[in-house]
């Protein structure tokens, strides 16, 4: 799966997830009761419950990204035995002042837990691979198409045009597939949960049976 702005993620097979955008459709709300803060005496009971409904709404916007992130990979995961998504460092991309609201309001690391957590509940696989390139190159003839950010079709030489994202999708896909990424679940028998902040060891129940485990359906974020 490939994560964005536009939309939440998209599939490899070009299905895609909205993006619910929790904070911009609450920001006017909040800016309204962050302008009643200031007119309360300082010190004052007023001022200091005023400030309580401040802090209420950010908590709501915080558990409906929690509460969104949850419920959507709980269905990719058990719909799928194979999840691929980019290794982002988010960190780094909130630099970004000018997109730095948008991909926190997204809340792409906390889908990035659930991800790895779900997958390791249900036993199956999932694969962070390197985001390099997944944007640019061709999925279908590995070429690298030059684009901007405001480019949202992907045309290359070869006659292949897909969206932008399900084209980046597509690679990171394959990418996954040519263990090109990081293992994140049981496949080989380790389990490993960000969430949790630990690494959990568990033979797999192919692994006991000396038995090849079948390769399944994938899908890549």
């Amino acid at each position: 799966m490939d994560v964005g702005i536009e939309s939440f993620y998209t599939d490899s097979n070009g299905s895609t997830e909205p993006n619910p955008r929790f904070l911009r459709k609450a920001e006017s709300d909040i800016k309204q009761v962050q302008r009643r803060i200031y007119k309360k005496k300082k010190g004052s009971t007023r001022r200091r419950l005023a400030r309580v409904r401040y802090s209420r709404k950010h908590l709501r916007i915080s558990r409906q990204r929690n509460e969104h992130a949850k419920r959507v990979a709980r269905n990719v995961c058990k719909s799928n035995d194979l999840v691929a998504y980019e290794d982002l460092r988010v960190s780094n991309m909130l630099k970004n002042h000018t997109l730095a609201k948008s991909i926190a309001d997204a809340s792409w690391y906390q889908f990035r837990q659930w991800i790895e957590y779900f997958a390791n509940k249900f036993g199956k696989e999932a694969v962070a691979v390197p985001p390099q390139y997944t944007s640019q190159e061709c999925s279908q003839c590995k070429r690298v198409v030059k684009k901007s950010l405001s480019t949202r079709t992907h045309i290359c030489q070869c006659a292949c045009t897909l969206h932008r994202d399900t084209n980046a999708a597509i690679n990171i896909l394959h990418k996954a597939k040519s263990r090109g990424g990081h293992p994140q679940s049981n496949a080989k028998g380790v389990a490993t949960s960000t969430l949790v902040g630990v690494t959990q060891k568990r033979a797999s129940r192919y692994d006991e049976l000396r038995i090849p485990a079948p390769l399944g359906r994938g899908v890549s974020i």
